[in-house]
């Protein structure tokens, strides 16, 4: 791999934990300003290759890469500049408002010494605007949903104005609408994106890619037209589904049908 390649990658990267391989030799390399949807089963790895690649992790073995220079080399700050993530739960104990946690995404780009600058101000109040938080703004953040707790961080994240952003299952908690138009708008953003998902249909309406892990290995790689088919999830998932396209671009969509293995159909009686 080139030492000049822009952007995200890892290569042959492996992480353990209690003597099991969770992540398993992962060679994966973000386009640029594409949006790439991560799929696989509970336990398949995406959480933890997701950190891995957002350096909270260190690789067992393998290296990650932002723009060839090993990530494990590069300072903090420099990182959380680029990379910003936002993961399935968070929560604190400190009385916090919605814009106060969402000034947090700008702490990469301030030091201890300087005030607000005018320019912070104008990146999370972009960032409440583009997640529909502005009227939340002054709420604390304790009183919020999951779902709204969801958005905030997503919020948070826009404020850090990165230019690769890692996302695990940002639409648990999420009504259908607000998946929907969370999902359009990190599509949309100008920045290369890698979202962990379990809803092969929304990855399949919003992603420009898909990887899929099975027991921390990629297992498909590449356009949701040529993933997302009948046979890969029966392999990966255990389940039947009719697989077509809709829509212009032909998107496929997912029809499940049941399980691969046999159903029980009733209790034993002993008779």
């Amino acid at each position: 791999m080139s030492q000049r390649q822009r952007g995200l990658s890892a290569e042959r990267v492996s992480w353990s934990a209690g003597g099991r391989l969770i992540v398993d030799g992962v060679d994966i390399s973000l386009p640029h300003g594409a949006t790439v949807g991560l799929l696989g089963p509970n336990g398949s790895g995406k959480s933890t290759l997701l950190r891995l690649l957002a350096g909270l992790r260190a690789p067992g073995s393998g290296v990650v890469r932002l723009d060839g220079e090993p990530l494990a080399g590069l300072r903090r700050a420099a990182v959380a500049r680029r990379i910003a993530v936002v993961e399935q739960q968070a929560d604190t104990q400190v009385e916090l408002t919605v814009r106060d946690v969402v000034r947090l995404g700008r702490i990469a780009h301030t030091s201890a010494w300087a005030g607000v600058k005018e320019h912070d101000t104008a990146a999370v109040s972009e960032a409440l605007a583009h997640t529909g938080l502005t009227e939340l703004a002054g709420q604390s953040w304790r009183t919020l949903s999951g779902g709204e707790r969801q958005r905030v961080q997503l919020a948070r994240a826009l404020a850090q104005q990165p230019r690769e952003l890692l996302l695990d299952e940002p639409t648990n908690h999420l009504d259908i609408q607000f998946q929907l138009e969370l999902l359009a708008l990190v599509a949309s953003l100008p920045v290369t994106t890698l979202i962990a998902l379990h809803d092969l249909n929304l990855a399949a309406m919003y992603c420009d890619r898909l990887v899929v892990l099975d027991k921390g290995v990629v297992v498909a790689e590449g356009q949701p037209g040529d993933i997302v088919t009948s046979a890969l999830i029966a392999e990966v998932y255990g389940v039947r589904a009719e697989v077509t396209p809709v829509g212009e671009g032909g998107r496929p969509h997912v029809r499940f049908l049941g399980t691969t293995r046999a159903a029980v159909t009733g209790w034993e009686t002993g008779n």
